[in-house]
């Protein structure tokens, strides 16, 4: 059957600010076509900011010997380790008819045990008790999204794109980095919520090597031509004063007619689940079929201009911090969520580059009976209080084990909260440590190394060309996925 035609993507017309959490930086690689092709892996464990690899796939690296195309990486050194199982998610799987054919997709299987094990992941990302009732509501898009992974996977290997265990085990080591985890620390937390690694390492495998095809199909069309980095420009400055968003999308698409009542209660189920407190970036990562699923969803700044005609007039009625209902566009169903409003060419800032030191309680603090321990590094957390530089600070966060990043990358200060962390930081003297700030779990002190004012919505050239190649980039992956469901063989058996 005929697909729609593809929805014109938008590109974004701004970047997005500095965080304001204070949480692990998302590196960007320089180079546009990394930054909008680069394949972030988006693993967030439960409480713990959105945490990406940073060099894209590829990039030159120390891999261990022995890397082939297809297969699980085993052992460390550079490669992800087995783990104790667990139970940390929900109870342990139910084994009977794990190995039950879900669908056939051009004569490669998807069993009930791959699907039980990407469910399974999804509730560890997000936090969630893995139960029946939860786990169930997942299955019809679960199973879609791995024969989408089987279809992108095959094309993969049609056109020769090369991904090594070497490509797999990096992204897999800057995750646990990432998330202050040790080496084979990510595969002991999928184990122990009753997942199979394998599968993890599946949907790394696909996402590297979709993106690397992508770029090859883009080819010179990945390098706007100066003329078109000014014309983008330009289009901005003409903007000058008019509204504009920062927007997070989920695009779940419909292949065919037929489907849409279920695909519409999958939607529905996913807005509650934002509404209810589960992160935007874990469930685009896990479930949008957008590019820019690869990095949370995040498609940066907009003008109502570049969005579809409902979403743009839903986007305008939003308050900030709002998650929109489905939105039905062409290709499928768009969700939405609003993380800032401002006017082209105007964004005054407080952008702050910080040190922070943190040293954890060995149990939760009891402020009525502190332990022994939690006196001694709440006393080592005062010594440096009004004396430490940010030299000093970052020295003691590596002493302390490097539990949490010291640096959170810049940070907007009118972004952060609580209000009374936004006070204490916009007085805090310059490369002197914070009084101790404490928390159940630990005590952290922060040090301001820089406080500057800049107009965030400025553009530089190498932003609009980021913005380009990453709009191509959009068009040709949704069309490539289109044409390969609708030449593919499919056979669903049911879950």
């Amino acid at each position: 059957m005929p697909s729609a035609p593809p929805p014109t993507r938008p590109a974004p017309s701004r970047p997005a600010p500095p965080r304001a959490a204070l949480a692990p930086p998302n590196l960007l690689a320089s180079n546009a076509l990394a930054a909008a092709l680069a394949a972030a892996l988006a693993v967030v464990l439960p409480g713990q900011a959105l945490a990406q690899p940073g060099p894209p796939p590829g990039a030159s690296r120390a891999a261990p010997p022995g890397g082939s195309q297809g297969g699980a990486p085993g052992a460390h050194n550079g490669r992800p380790q087995a783990g104790p199982r667990g139970t940390a998610a929900g109870p342990a799987p139910d084994m009977s008819g794990a190995n039950r054919i879900v669908a056939v997709v051009n004569g490669d299987v998807v069993s009930r045990a791959d699907v039980d094990s990407r469910r399974r992941l999804f509730a560890l990302n997000a936090g969630l008790q893995a139960s029946p009732e939860v786990l169930n509501r997942l299955n019809a898009q679960v199973t879609r999204l791995l024969v989408d992974e089987r279809l992108r996977m095959q094309e993969i290997q049609r056109r020769r794109i090369p991904v090594m265990d070497e490509d797999v085990a990096d992204a897999v080591a800057d995750v646990e980095r990432r998330n202050g985890l040790p080496p084979g620390g990510l595969v002991a937390q999928i184990r122990a919520a009753g997942a199979e690694p394998r599968v993890f390492f599946d949907q790394i495998r696909v996402q590297i090597g979709w993106a690397r095809l992508i770029r090859a199909m883009l080819g010179e069309q990945a390098n706007p031509s100066e003329a078109e980095v000014r014309d983008l420009l330009a289009s901005i400055r003409a903007r000058t004063g008019q509204p504009e968003y920062q927007v997070s999308e989920i695009f779940v698409p419909l292949d065919t007619p037929g489907g849409e009542a279920e695909l519409r209660r999958f939607v529905d189920d996913i807005v509650s689940q934002l509404r209810s407190g589960t992160p935007f970036a874990v469930v685009a990562t896990q479930f949008s079929q957008a590019q820019t699923a690869l990095s949370g969803g995040d498609l940066g700044w907009v003008q109502p201009s570049n969005l579809d005609t409902e979403v743009a007039r839903i986007v305008s009625q939003m308050p900030v911090g709002a998650i929109s209902n489905p939105i039905r566009v062409p290709g499928g169903f768009q969700i939405v969520g609003l993380r800032q409003k401002r006017l082209v060419g105007r964004d005054d800032a407080t952008i702050m580059s910080m040190r922070q030191a943190f040293w954890p309680f060995s149990a939760p603090l009891d402020p009525q009976n502190p332990t022994e321990q939690q006196i001694a590094v709440v006393n080592r957390a005062k010594a440096m209080q009004n004396t430490a530089t940010c030299d000093q600070v970052d020295a003691a966060n590596r002493a302390a084990g490097n539990v949490r990043p010291s640096d959170p990358g810049e940070v907007r200060l009118e972004s952060i909260n609580p209000p009374p962390l936004r006070q204490l930081l916009a007085g805090l003297p310059i490369n002197k440590a914070s009084q101790p700030i404490i928390s159940q779990d630990g005590v952290m002190v922060i040090a301001v190394c820089s406080r500057e004012t800049r107009n965030l919505a400025e553009v530089t050239p190498d932003q609009a060309r980021t913005q380009l190649v990453r709009d191509r980039a959009e068009n040709v992956s949704r069309q490539l996925q289109r044409d390969l469901r609708r030449r593919a063989q499919i056979e669903m058996r049911g879950s």
